[in-house]
């Protein structure tokens, strides 16, 4: 389990690489304000992205007849006011 050290905030501000450098070693760095704890440093993970299949929809639908024509004035108003 890695060890936890705790700051206040203002020797968090003036130590910040220092603190920065203790977070990448595994060392956990909580910010303290009066006494109590307010923020935990932690690394930056990149985000996972789930990966995208496209054309494996499991659930069947039918294309209503004239889908790719334009829509009219009137039902694109229609549309926008959520009448369709």
């Amino acid at each position: 389990m890695a060890m936890q050290r705790s700051y206040n905030i203002h020797d968090a501000k003036t130590n910040l690489s220092r603190l920065l450098k203790e977070m990448a070693g595994g060392q956990q760095v909580i910010i303290m304000r009066d006494g109590k704890p307010v923020a935990e440093l932690a690394p930056y993970r990149e985000p996972r992205r789930k990966k995208r299949r496209l054309g494996f929809d499991t659930l069947p639908f039918e294309l209503a007849e004239g889908w790719e024509r334009p829509m009219t004035d009137a039902e694109v108003d229609a549309f926008l006011a959520g009448k369709l």
